[in-house]
């Protein structure tokens, strides 16, 4: 039963927000470094980090300036990043074999981060668009993006990752079986700890123009993703694939992108009630920075707000970029 407010002015509901310490008191939800996973993108090379023009303050580095990010996320209490590989057209072939290459860049990453910074929990990307000469995240067949073929080779590319020592597996890729199928694999290999964050919803959105630059995908990208990422539209159907990938052995879920879709996420956590998940993808982050580097908004207050918007829509945590900004501000 819900309460019955007392009428005014018995009732006052400006009490509760007169100071600080009210507010905090009668505050529902919190942001802790411990909400964040930070994500970054790794490319070939020594002692480098190349700054990516669509996303401000945001670079892309090499293995040992990875490591040092690292470093920074654990020291700050971030609990984990979440490895992305920018790739070359050159080195982008259409049979996707370097994705499963134990001495991929993310794997290399992998290799060198856990040997520095051994408590941090690294999280993965599994999808072929960054090794694909198409752009696509699945094999291109007569201008089909297939499916189950994707699947063998997303699961090549998990037992790599797992066997370099990746702690958190990311499928993003959206094919179907493919939960079903890595976990099956991972069992057998003897990763049984292995855990899958899954992709679960993830929409075919115009918000991933800055990440694609990121990973070099966006001049191999050829037509559009919407045979496989979900329908902006819908709804129903992300609950429906988050019980699948569930049934299947995902450990964790993901919403991507973020703010746009808080009400999936809700929907999420209150029909399963799993860990749950968004991504606050590179769009959501530029346009907040890009807002702010021209003054129109205040950027550390929008950026704490934006956040805090997950917390409130239901979710366990978030990929965020803003992380060590958010993280520094929350430590003092």
């Amino acid at each position: 039963m819900k309460p019955t407010l007392a009428p005014f002015p018995a009732s006052r509901l400006r009490r509760t927000r007169q100071s600080a310490a009210l507010r905090s008191l009668v505050s529902q939800n919190s942001l802790s470094p411990s909400d964040f996973i930070w994500p970054i993108f790794v490319m070939e090379g020594q002692d480098d980090e190349t700054p990516i023009a669509s996303m401000p303050g945001v670079t892309r580095k090499t293995v040992d300036r990875a490591v040092i990010a690292a470093k920074e996320a654990h020291a700050l209490g971030i609990p984990a990043i979440c490895i992305f590989p920018y790739t070359g057209m050159e080195a982008r072939t259409e049979d996707c074999a370097l994705a499963w290459s134990p001495e991929n860049i993310s794997n290399k990453a992998i290799r060198a981060i856990k040997d520095a910074v051994p408590d941090i929990a690294i999280m993965t990307d599994i999808a072929l668009d960054p090794y694909n000469f198409n752009g696509h995240d699945g094999f291109v067949e007569n201008g089909q993006i297939v499916n189950d073929r994707t699947v063998e080779a997303l699961v090549k590319m998990a037992l790599a990752q797992a066997n370099a020592g990746a702690d958190i597996l990311g499928p993003s890729d959206m094919m179907d079986g493919r939960i079903g199928a890595i976990r099956s694999a991972l069992e057998s290999h003897n990763h049984q700890n292995v855990t899958i964050l899954s992709y679960s919803a993830k929409y075919a959105s115009a918000f991933y123009g800055p990440f694609r630059d990121a990973v070099g995908a966006s001049s191999a990208l050829t037509g559009d993703k919407k045979t496989y990422q979900m329908d902006p539209a819908n709804s129903d159907e992300a609950l429906r694939l988050i019980a699948r990938d569930l049934s299947e052995g995902a450990d964790m879920v993901m919403v991507k992108p973020g703010m746009p879709y808080l009400d999936i996420c809700r929907q999420v956590k209150d029909n399963f009630g799993v860990p749950t998940f968004a991504y606050q993808v590179s769009g959501e982050y530029a346009m907040l920075q890009a807002a702010a580097q021209n003054g129109w908004l205040d950027g550390d207050a929008v950026m704490m707000e934006s956040l805090m918007c997950f917390k409130r829509a239901g979710c366990d945590g978030v990929l965020t970029y803003f992380a060590p900004a958010a993280a520094k501000l929350l430590n003092g």
